[in-house]
């Protein structure tokens, strides 16, 4: 595969949204904000039952959502996509009225809600759900076949939304608290799901219940089905909390590949663990699921279409040859656990946080395994992948991503901001710090940016700003002759003046440019920058 190619199918979601028209609609604000509809309850449990067809491409069931009333209102917003369709939406006995608007379907109660009242409702529904062309970036179902010709089913929904297959709240700041999710299927298959195996109920109907249920918040996308002819295998993890289950899920015929190329998920859990803390799901276990597509971050359930290759479909993106020194798929979308399981944006203009530390985290498990230089080098190599089309951080409140460079330009700014704090256990600290003071829960940029600030006691305002909100790349200029040095920044925001480390003859030396020239007398012979910054540099 070809450096042109890969670099076409890592950033398709991201170029796919850069095509979309600019002006946003109503529909995309009902998708996107926190509608008068939505802020008056509270999730605080589902029950999702459902049948899945595969010959008929067909999902159909119910999910009855239980919800704290946080102030009274008669009006609740549900999210389902067509093509499915809501039957009838039925609390406390009797049926209500719904009145759809795009993907989003006004609830009309009849029962007073009140303040602090615990109180649910079930969402009939059926149809055949959109099926995904080019999963996970378009989202959707993918109903495949295996090569023995049995159905091989998964869903994928990221930025889509979850309401592509179930009736839901579909907004990333409302985690529900806890989940069960019951799929039934044709008995010589078997459905595997976020959370723990309950129990797995036979019919006479030559159909299988699977009882899934899910102990911590989760957010909507990452619920999941996952649907083959599998077989399972496991191991016990000694971690940071005890014996952690970690559980494989793969289809037959690939086991004795699995059972080699997974022993990097426990590598991988050793290294996370140590840079983040422990992990945030003890309790649900930790899965590895084989599917139909290249994979994505399910929580407890992580889908996995690597090929049983090294890198990334067998390449490395970084050039450096340290990408095949490991399974990206295992690395990166493990690596979400942390960073957008346990810490999740409310809002998908803030999906860098998602992105940005978990393409961090590949350089981090190169760093615990194989050593500083490794990290480095790895990062560093990924850099001539970057656009800068676009800013990183996206419009809010109308379900919009910022630009694909979320990735590997939030992946050099997380590694800058580690040689601006120049001490890696502080830079431990903090990355275990975010995952401790925001452990399950919903956050904005700005939450990330003060903690992180706060922490380091440095101030990152102009820092952040450069990187996150525009797509200037700072420019050092310096000349150096007669033990002279002159520097200064270009392409820089107002006020920018982060230090930069370089060196004199092999030491190094700090300096704080700014958009003004400086100059500093340096005794020696040679100049360099440190190219651990992530700064274009210019002699001149």
């Amino acid at each position: 595969m070809n450096n042109f190619f890969l670099a076409f199918l890592f950033f398709l979601g991201s170029m796919i949204l850069s095509a979309q028209e600019s002006n946003f609609t109503r529909k995309d604000t009902l998708r996107g904000s926190i509608t008068p509809e939505r802020e008056w309850w509270d999730l605080t449990y589902y029950h999702l039952d459902i049948k899945v067809d595969p010959d008929q491409k067909t999902i159909s069931g119910k999910n009855t959502i239980y919800y704290r009333v946080l102030k009274g209102s008669t009006v609740m917003q549900i999210d389902l996509q067509p093509p499915l369709k809501i039957e009838k939406v039925i609390q406390q006995g009797k049926e209500l009225q719904v009145k759809s608007e795009e993907n989003a379907h006004f609830i009309t109660l009849t029962h007073k809600q009140k303040e602090n009242d615990l109180n649910s409702l079930t969402v009939f529904y059926s149809g055949k759900p959109r099926e995904a062309i080019n999963a996970p970036w378009d989202g959707g179902i993918s109903w495949t076949k295996d090569t023995n010709n049995k159905h091989f089913i998964a869903s994928s929904c990221q930025g889509l939304g979850a309401s592509v297959w179930w009736p839901n709240k579909d907004h990333m700041y409302d985690e529900v608290d806890s989940l069960l999710i019951s799929v039934n299927v044709p008995d010589d298959l078997m459905n595997v799901s976020n959370g723990r195996l309950r129990k797995v109920e036979e019919h006479d109907d030559k159909t299988k219940t699977f009882h899934w249920f899910v102990n911590n918040p989760i957010n909507n996308y990452g619920v999941n089905i996952n649907i083959g002819d599998y077989t399972h295998f496991g191991e016990k993890y000694k971690g940071e909390k005890g014996e952690l289950d970690m559980d494989y899920y793969v289809l037959k015929d690939n086991l004795d590949k699995a059972k080699k190329q997974f022993k990097d998920a426990p590598k991988m859990m050793k290294a996370f663990e140590h840079w983040f803390g422990p992990y945030p799901f003890y309790e649900d276990s930790f899965k590895l699921v084989e599917v139909p597509y290249l994979g994505m971050e399910h929580q407890s359930s992580v889908t996995y279409g690597n090929k049983y290759m090294n890198g990334y479909l067998g390449n490395d993106l970084s050039g450096s040859g340290w990408g095949l020194k490991f399974d990206f798929i295992i690395i990166h979308e493990a690596g979400h656990e942390w960073f957008a399981n346990n810490i999740t944006y409310k809002d998908a203009a803030d999906m860098w946080v998602h992105e940005g530390f978990t393409a961090y985290s590949e350089s981090l498990f190169l760093d615990y395994h194989y050593g500083k230089k490794a990290s480095s080098e790895y990062v560093i190599g990924t850099r001539k992948r970057i656009q800068n089309d676009r800013p990183i951080i996206g419009p809010y409140n109308v379900n919009k991503e910022g630009s694909g460079d979320m990735y590997l330009k939030g992946s050099n700014m997380l590694h800058t901001l580690r040689q601006l704090i120049e001490d890696d256990e502080k830079w431990r600290s903090v990355l275990r710090g975010l995952n401790s003071e925001f452990y399950h829960q919903t956050v904005t940029t700005k939450q990330i940016e003060e903690y992180i600030s706060k922490t380091t006691k440095i101030d990152l305002t102009q820092f952040f700003d450069q990187y996150l909100r525009t797509t200037k790349i700072p420019t050092l200029e310096y000349s150096f002759k007669d033990e002279k040095l002159k520097f200064r920044y270009t392409n820089i925001i107002e006020k920018y003046d982060t230090p930069v480390r370089i060196f004199i003859d092999n030491k190094p030396k700090w300096i704080q440019p700014n958009a003004d020239w400086q100059t500093v007398n340096l005794k020696g012979d040679t100049i360099s920058v440190d190219p651990n910054f992530y700064i274009n540099v210019k002699s001149m």
